[in-house]
């Protein structure tokens, strides 16, 4: 689909300056100024993330693999799928067999690319790319020591409609939710990995 007659050098900002403002473990904080399109300058400030990988888990009897997790900055519980940061120089598959083993002592014999995501445009560059994972056979799970979650089966339909209700909340596993079911249901074709 097709947007003409747009350029997006229209809407082009242009960095003319950029400093580190803060940095942790894992995020960098940058903040910079810019030539809008206008002519104006103007700032930016965005956090600048690793990538992560989050993993649509069916099991046998068709039911996905869901988590519950304690996340700090929101003070509470959340239903989420498996997922995780990109190590450096790591490709995207490997990081969700990475994680969804780690997470869930899980591996699986099919891995289908549903996609990518651009969680937070507005502040951040990350993205984070989706994969269904079928054929899944059962191990022990190798979490990191700071991390406790509880593992739980729904179907598809009952994910869904924690969404409806909700109960699930976070962005990356309902835009995972829903490509799945795009997927699943055979209104969408897997896209090309990129």
């Amino acid at each position: 689909m097709s947007h003409q007659p747009y350029s997006d050098h229209d809407l082009t900002e242009v960095t003319l300056s950029s400093e580190t403002i803060a940095e942790g473990g894992m995020l960098l904080v940058k903040r910079d100024q810019v030539k809008v399109p206008s002519g104006a300058t103007s700032q930016r400030e965005y956090v600048i993330h690793p990538g992560a990988v989050v993993v649509v888990p069916v099991l046998g009897n068709g039911n996905l693999l869901l988590e519950r997790q304690f996340r700090y900055p929101l003070g509470r519980v959340f239903i989420e799928l498996p997922a995780g940061k990109i190590d450096a120089g790591e490709p995207p598959l490997e990081t969700g067999r990475r994680e969804l083993l780690e997470e869930t002592g899980y591996s699986a014999q099919e891995w289908v690319y549903l996609g990518l995501q651009h969680p937070c445009i507005g502040y951040s560059n990350e993205v984070i790319h989706i994969y269904l994972a079928r054929g899944l056979s059962s191990g022990e799970h190798n979490r990191d020591e700071d991390e406790a979650l509880q593992l739980f089966e729904a179907s598809l339909e009952q994910s869904l409609k924690m969404i409806q209700a909700g109960e699930l909340t976070d962005g990356k596993t309902i835009v995972a939710l829903f490509r799945a079911e795009k997927f699943l249901s055979g209104e969408w074709a897997a896209p090309a990995v990129k």
